[in-house]
């Protein structure tokens, strides 16, 4: 039987300051590619179709051209915010639909996007409730220099202040900064409960290992007084931070390779057979791995790549993935997905420690959750697993 052939965009950094990440998203989407090419009964075949902005925002809108301009109308890709709001206007302007495959920070509406990482009800509120309840309500926040960190810190702010809360300091570094000295002092001095960490890439990994060492050379047990909680930690980000600093910390996300289920492992192993001697799959590689399976569903129960048919047939589908239940919300196009929070270790996995009962309704604007004590109730409700 002849399938029909569909090219799809993967707009994805594999090189730059967050490369390595961007690979494992890559892996992801090339893993969903194969499984669906190979099954001669799914009825159609993906021709992905990669550029690597290599974390230049400005390559970013270019290598979005030069997809649509060759009649690619679905397009997977970018990690950062600064990237996705650089093209959501040329999907807009040619009616195109890009796929985000990543956790952020919310606020955000397009008809010409469809959401298949988290949103800040399904990472940053559970993390909060965490924090609060085990650690305290007095925060530093350190962050990238871009929207994704300003979001998160303003969301965190505002939960901590309604509870009675502070933070205590905030400090931002340009993408790729590797220099903590000063704000490692800054974060000592002012002696938070938790340090709230939005930063990504080789800023990030350059933090955790500073840090550490800022406070073995104190004497201080960093994990127990200092903890540090990300909602964009995962597990090829723990191997580039190296041994010496990479257990105990905190990441809230909807996915972790740990997590223990018959689709899971079958996806870790499909994915370690796939790309021997890469990075291990992260959340950045099963959203991507999310994306493309819902699209390409999408795309076979529309009989065509026209854009609004295809969001119209989306929200339709749903798919048993790593994680667990996925789909779409017909009103935000974002994601139904299951919210946890797990501890870094040693090995470079994670344990899960909290995870909620079932997926969770997204909610980007937080409009659901306008009053955070008061509505703690109505957030995800996490059962304790370790």
């Amino acid at each position: 039987m002849t399938r029909k052939s569909t090219p799809i965009g993967l707009l994805l950094s594999t090189t730059g300051s967050y490369g390595t990440v961007g690979r494992t998203a890559l892996n992801g989407a090339l893993l969903a590619c194969r499984e669906i090419n190979e099954d001669a009964d799914f009825g159609l075949a993906l021709e992905p179709v990669h550029a690597d902005p290599g974390g230049v925002l400005a390559d970013y809108a270019a290598g979005t051209e030069a997809m649509l301009a060759q009649g690619i109308r679905h397009v997977v890709g970018c990690y950062t915010s600064s990237s996705r709001k650089e093209v959501i206007p040329l999907f807009e302007k040619r009616d195109a639909l890009l796929w985000y495959p990543t956790h952020y920070e919310g606020f955000e509406s397009s008809p010409n996007v469809v959401y298949t990482g988290s949103a800040p009800n399904q990472h940053i509120s559970p993390l909060i409730d965490h924090l609060v309840a085990c650690h305290g309500t007095r925060a530093f926040c350190i962050g990238s220099n871009y929207i994704w960190a300003w979001e998160s810190n303003r969301v965190l702010r505002e939960d901590l202040l309604a509870r009675g809360g502070t933070v205590l300091g905030e400090r931002y570094v340009a993408v790729g900064e590797t220099d903590m000295d000063r704000v490692i002092e800054t974060i000592l001095s002012a002696e938070p409960d938790f340090i709230f960490n939005s930063l990504i890439g080789q800023s990030a990994y350059a933090f955790f290992r500073a840090f550490r060492q800022a406070c073995q050379a104190r004497g201080i047990d960093q994990v127990a007084r200092y903890p540090v909680a990300s909602c964009n930690l995962s597990e090829p980000d723990l191997q580039e931070i190296g041994t010496e600093a990479v257990d105990g910390h905190l990441s809230s996300s909807v996915y972790f390779a740990s997590i223990d289920t018959p689709a899971n492992r079958a996806f870790a192993s499909a994915y370690a057979a796939s790309f021997p001697g890469a990075p291990g799959p992260s959340s950045e590689a099963e959203a991507a791995y999310v994306a493309v399976r819902l699209l390409a569903l999408a795309l076979r129960a529309a009989g065509s790549d026209d854009v609004q048919a295809v969001q119209a047939a989306v929200a339709r589908q749903a798919i048993d993935a790593p994680q667990g239940r996925v789909h779409i919300d017909k009103e935000t196009f974002h994601a139904y997905l299951t919210p946890r929070i797990a501890r870094s270790r040693k090995d470079g996995q994670f344990d899960i420690v909290v995870e909620a009962k079932s997926p969770l309704r997204p909610d980007p604007y937080l409009v659901r959750n306008l009053a955070p004590i008061a509505a703690v109730a109505r957030r995800p409700m996490l059962r304790v697993v370790s």
